[in-house]
Parts: structure tokens; C-alpha cells; sequence
């Protein structure tokens, strides 16, 4: 089979099972399988694929019409710069999740040797894009899947951060040691249970559900997170969370002006608003 007449045929089968984009989507696999970039599938359309590469691309091909994620079946996505090794253990980055990245940035670097924790570390997209852009900022990145933080690991490793990143089991801050940060982050669960089924096939079937709901209205483990940071927060030190869309007036209720001041939600790149920025109060 021929690059041509490969690319014709992965289309029609992806078309064929509602996937936005078909011929784009196959030009991204084929090339994945060559390991070319995507001038080569339109400099040689007669190429003729080995035996091996025609398998492997029909199969991938074969796994995206089943509406399984492009970034699960080439195990990678690219995040605030940087390329993410992603398994089906974690939630796939998304491009609003950056901004939790940014705005960590800014708070942390004003400090020479500044430690944030990360609660709900997946793939590991947030602690380690922080601290690749960071290099005096050390973190602890706590999870409730070893399988994830296996998966993050190996991020930490690829980009070199790994020296300053602790991962640990942990249900929220619960085997956390007793520490002060300077920044708790998190992404978590905020799906309510009642929308996973109105989601797209790809998150709804391929993502772990435990990192996308908390099994009831996805305010949860939010209230949990805002009612026991401030025991792990040192004076004037900051709390980023990522939320849902309608939540901001709920989250917002949660934060008392007894304990935390200057809370801020801002709005993502559609207008939703999507992250949280607040700062513990001096006791």
C-alpha cells in the first residue's frame, strides 16, 4: 500500500466513525508509524509502506475509529512546550490547564528557593513544566494512583526535574508530611458524575474516571483541598486550583475571609471562568 493510497483509506474508515478532521487525524497517525513529519507523507505519496508499517498504521487507525484518544495510542502530548509521556493511567493535558502553569511561574520565581505541592500530580504536565521553568523550586507531587505517578516519574526523568520532584501516594493531603509549601496546585476531579455521560466519547470511555469525578457533584474534593491547605501553607502562601464551568460562584462560597484573602477566579480561553487563585491570610 502506498502512502496515498493509505491516507485515502484511513480517512474514509475514520469519517465513517464521526471523527472530526478524518484526513488530518490519518496524516498525523501515518506520519507517528513512519516517524516522518507530515512534508514527507506529501513529498513521497508512492512510497511503499512495509509490511510492519501498513499493520501498525491500519491498527492505530483501527483503535481512533473506536474513538480511542490520538494521544493514548502515540503515548504522548505536548504541554506548555514540552512533550508528555501519557498512558491511559493519566488525564490527557489540556491547553487551559496551562494557565495553573503560568501563574504558578509568577508566584514562584520571585523566590530563591521556593517548594509547592501538587495534589492529583497525574501525568506530572503541571509540577514538572513548573519546575523546568523554575530551576530553584523543588515540589512534592502526591497522587492516589501509583500507576499515574509511575507515569509521571517517567516525565520527571525525561525533562530533568526529577531531583526536585517527591512523589507520594497520598488521598489529598493525607500522607503529606507535615510541611509548609508555598504553593499548593492542583486539577482536580470536578466533573459531576450526572455529566460524564453528555462528554465526548473519547474522555468519557479512555480517561480514569477517578481523575475526572468525584463519584458525586465535583465540588468534593475542591471543598476538601480549600478547608485543609491552609494547615500546609506557610503565611501569605498561594492556592491554584483548576474548576468546572458554573462552579466559580460555589467555589468561591468556600473560601473564608477569616482564612485566605485576594481571591480570584479568571476565566479560561472560552470565557470560562477555570482558575482559582487565592492566598492564605497571616494568622
Amino acid at each position: 500500500m502506498k502512502i496515498f493510497e493509505a491516507l485515502k483509506s484511513a480517512a474514509e474508515i475514520l469519517r465513517a466513525s464521526q471523527i472530526s478532521d478524518a484526513v488530518r487525524e490519518a496524516k498525523s497517525l501515518l506520519a507517528f508509524v513512519l516517524n516522518q513529519n507530515q512534508t514527507f507523507l506529501i513529498a513521497h505519496t508512492e512510497y511503499e509502506l512495509s509490511f510492519d508499517e501498513e499493520k501498525h498504521f491500519l491498527d492505530f487507525v483501527t483503535r481512533r475509529a473506536r474513538r480511542e484518544p490520538f494521544q493514548y495510542i502515540v503515548g504522548r502530548q505536548e504541554f506548555f512546550g514540552l512533550d508528555f509521556s501519557v498512558t491511559k493511567d493519566v488525564l490527557i493535558p489540556r491547553p487551559e490547564t496551562e494557565m495553573l502553569v503560568e501563574a504558578a511561574i509568577e508566584i514562584l520565581q520571585a523566590d530563591d528557593n521556593s517548594k509547592f505541592c501538587e495534589i492529583g500530580v497525574g501525568s506530572g504536565c503541571i509540577a514538572v513544566s513548573i519546575l523546568h521553568a523554575v530551576k530553584a523550586a523543588s515540589a512534592i507531587g502526591a497522587d492516589i494512583s501509583e500507576k499515574g505517578l509511575a507515569v509521571a516519574r517517567r516525565n520527571a526523568e525525561k525533562h530533568q526535574v526529577l531531583n526536585r520532584l517527591e512523589l507520594r501516594i497520598s488521598d489529598v493531603f493525607k500522607n503529606l508530611p507535615n510541611e509548609k509549601f508555598d504553593l499548593i496546585v492542583s486539577n482536580p476531579p470536578y466533573i459531576p458524575r450526572d455529566d460524564i455521560k453528555t462528554l465526548q466519547a473519547e474522555v468519557r470511555e479512555f480517561e480514569p474516571l477517578a481523575a475526572l469525578t468525584d463519584g458525586g457533584d465535583g465540588l468534593s474534593i475542591i471543598e476538601k483541598i480549600i478547608a485543609d491547605a491552609p494547615e500546609f501553607l506557610k503565611p501569605d502562601g498561594f492556592l491554584l486550583m483548576e474548576i468546572g464551568i458554573n462552579q466559580d460562584g460555589a467555589v468561591k462560597a468556600m473560601f473564608s475571609g477569616k482564612v485566605w484573602r485576594d481571591v480570584r477566579i479568571t476565566p479560561d480561553f472560552q470565557g470560562i471562568p477555570r482558575t482559582v487563585k487565592a492566598r492564605k491570610a497571616q494568622m
